[in-house]
């Protein structure tokens, strides 16, 4: 459920922020000397760092949710 949660924030931030980064390209399409406007190459390196810090970040909480035992948390519900 943890894991989950991240992938679809991850999801939505990762689409969003390729929408923006192309639209913010064009805009500053003068200063990006060597680079076309969508590097199909930095937008999805981009995504390949997120996505690792993402998990990276997502680790801790799904390690502490799998140390609970199920019964203990079915009975605090």
């Amino acid at each position: 459920m943890v894991t989950r949660e991240v992938c679809v924030e991850l999801v939505v931030g990762c689409v969003a922020g390729i929408f923006l980064a192309i639209a913010a390209a064009h805009l500053f399409k003068a200063m990006l000397f060597g680079l076309s406007e969508t590097d199909p190459l930095s937008i999805g390196l981009a995504f390949l760092a997120l996505t690792g810090v993402c998990l990276a970040a997502a680790i801790v909480p799904v390690r502490r949710a799998l140390r609970v035992d199920p019964i203990v948390a079915l009975r605090y519900e």
